[in-house]
């Protein structure tokens, strides 16, 4: 009876260190992946400003510029990310996310002093260094830390990150337009609202310097610095002691192995100068982008004014845009409950239909436009469709290729060119951003059913890519990515149906 009784309590222990465990490495993760609560604030504050910044600097009758001005942080995202990986692993993951919030916090702050669209331009630069940063960072440092069985979950929180600051930076827009009447209105101090939503970003900016002062360094790092006994006590930080001591070894073999095939490490391979699993990483991040999705959190508030959304009330367009911001918060918790059970490709493939479907109706919708007194409405329900598609949209994208690229891009490279070749996605990724958010102000003045058949189409191509090119990387270690294949078959149709079961 006592040894049952024994039995019973010890087994209550351990679930009850699991819990603790799983406490402490969940909120580890919530800590590094505010870095892209900061791209999604950064990134979507400026749409409730856009419209006053292109009154107060003139460039109503200059669309690339606008575009610039709104694009050009996204230029200093690619360098920040480019760079990241190296300066992290000479420096250290926490020192690089401490450099990124203070680079975030000084451009915030110039931001909204800015008094030319040339030195708001070169702010948003500097911010865009930090925010490149964080977005590399945070995905490393999360596959490094949590353990495998729910990496995939808790990479997924830099998605939920970037979706919660988008709503936050959308939320303060509409609140700070309302107060003042609209963005280009004084509120305090005689200042115009829109100077205030920057000052708005210095807040996130101190409070992830704050939780990036107090995190542990990555297990990885330590170990590649000779710091075994530091290893250790991370991770038995975030795993059973009985597990801490196999992990070590792994991550160690691993580190010896590539330190001998030190000259393998190059990103350099025969597909166009590349290894085929770099050119993997950067079509995954040109994809997740070319598809438009960032056009309805920059530019949302004045796409809908643009079609007959705007009645009047400085804030209905903007009204819309937070409820957007909503939906894509909420359905990244889909990606978050089921990426572990269902698999990485299932969601992808899934994902891509659903944009293709509901990018290509937005098309249509907008291609009924009429001009109403000298003003572009969409008649009858084609306005409540094209509300309908966009929302779809974001629930496509926000439940797969939102989290599930940067789930990928933090565990799909070998050890040896992690780095390296998450510097050389996230810059891509950042690159085809700017080209999309630049070429937006023109391409929808030339026409919004072409612009939006276009994302479609790049939304269909994303689906051939992925079922011919991306491997499955659910419940693998990232010291055994080396050999990753592609099934198209097999594991992806076992995954589909475990998505079907938990849904």
């Amino acid at each position: 009876m006592s040894d049952t009784a024994g039995t019973t309590r010890s087994g209550e222990t351990d679930q009850s260190l699991q819990r603790k465990l799983n406490r402490k490495v969940i909120a580890l993760s919530i800590s590094a992946a505010l870095g892209g609560f900061l791209f999604g604030f950064d990134s979507s504050v400026i749409n409730g400003a856009v419209d006053a910044i292109k009154s107060d600097f003139g460039l109503d009758q200059l669309p690339f510029l606008a575009g610039f001005a709104v694009a050009s942080a996204l230029l200093g995202c690619a360098i920040g990310a480019y760079f990241a990986g190296r300066i992290a692993d000479r420096l250290g993951r926490i020192p690089v996310m401490l450099i990124g919030a203070a680079l975030f916090l000084i451009s915030s702050i110039g931001s909204a002093f800015a008094f030319s669209v040339t030195d708001l331009i070169l702010w948003r630069v500097l911010g865009g260094l930090g925010i490149g940063i964080a977005s590399v960072i945070a995905p490393a440092y999360i596959a490094e830390i949590a353990p495998k069985r729910v990496r995939g979950s808790l990479g997924s929180l830099q998605q939920l990150a970037i979706t919660l600051g988008i709503f936050a930076a959308l939320l303060s827009d509409a609140i700070l337009a309302n107060a003042a009447g609209d963005a280009n209105s004084p509120l305090f101090f005689g200042a115009d609202a829109w100077r205030w939503m920057f000052v708005v970003c210095a807040v996130p900016a101190i409070v992830y310097g704050l939780l990036a002062w107090r995190l542990p360094e990555s297990p990885r790092f330590l170990a590649g610095k000779g710091r075994h006994d530091d290893a250790r006590a991370v991770l038995a930080s975030v795993m059973p002691r009985a597990e801490v001591d196999g992990a070590l070894d792994e991550i160690e073999t691993s580190l010896r192995e590539d330190k001998e095939n030190a000259r393998t490490a190059s990103l350099r391979g025969k597909l166009f100068g590349l290894l085929p699993v770099v050119w993997v990483g950067i079509l995954l991040s040109m994809f997740q982008q070319l598809v438009g999705i960032n056009v309805i959190f920059y530019y949302s508030t004045s796409l809908w004014s643009s079609v007959g959304f705007d009645t009047g009330n400085a804030g209905t367009s903007l009204t819309i845009s937070v409820v957007t911001a909503v939906v894509n918060v909420l359905v990244t918790f889909v990606a978050i409950f089921t990426v572990d059970k269902a698999g990485r490709r299932p969601l992808l493939l899934i994902g891509s239909i659903g944009m293709v479907v509901s990018l290509g109706v937005m098309a249509i919708s907008f291609a009924q436009s009429v001009q109403v007194n000298g003003t572009p409405s969409l008649p009858g329900a084609w306005g409540p469709i094209a509300l309908v598609a966009a929302n779809l949209f974001v629930i496509s994208f926000g439940a797969t290729w939102g989290p599930l690229v940067w789930v990928l891009l933090g565990e799909i490279f070998p050890n040896r060119i992690r780095g390296k070749a998450l510097g050389i996605a996230a810059a891509a990724q950042w690159l085809t951003n700017f080209a999309v958010t630049e070429t937006f102000p023109a391409l929808s003045a030339f026409s919004l059913p072409f612009t939006y058949g276009m994302y479609a189409f790049f939304a269909l191509l994303s689906f051939v890519f992925v079922f011919f090119a991306v491997p499955e990387t659910k419940g693998r270690s990232l010291e055994s990515m080396d050999d990753l294949k592609v099934d198209r078959g097999g594991r992806a149709a076992k995954a589909a149906a475990a998505l079907k079961a938990s849904a």
